[in-house]
């Protein structure tokens, strides 16, 4: 998958335990678990808001992309071949 979850490097660094966040933003604690595995296929907006709120981050603090090898040409490959 070309997005990679960070939620649990942001847990580590604000020193937050999975179970606080869970009860604080109102989801089960083995949804978290499958969301900071990456095991999800999707997120409302409204999750993704009550954890950066509880957290105090941007949700490009939670969310990375990384392109897949097999993807193709990158963004900044096409633009070199283009320009």
């Amino acid at each position: 998958m070309a997005i990679v979850v960070r939620l649990d490097v942001v847990l580590a660094s604000r020193k937050v335990k999975s179970n606080a966040l869970a009860r604080a933003i109102g989801i089960t604690p083995s949804n978290l678990s499958l969301l900071k595995s990456g095991h999800v296929r999707g997120m409302r907006f409204e999750t993704l808001s009550a954890i950066c709120a509880y957290l105090n981050c941007q949700p490009g603090d939670l969310l990375e992309y990384v392109p897949d090898d097999d993807a193709g040409v990158r963004p900044d490959e096409a633009l070199r071949l283009t320009g």
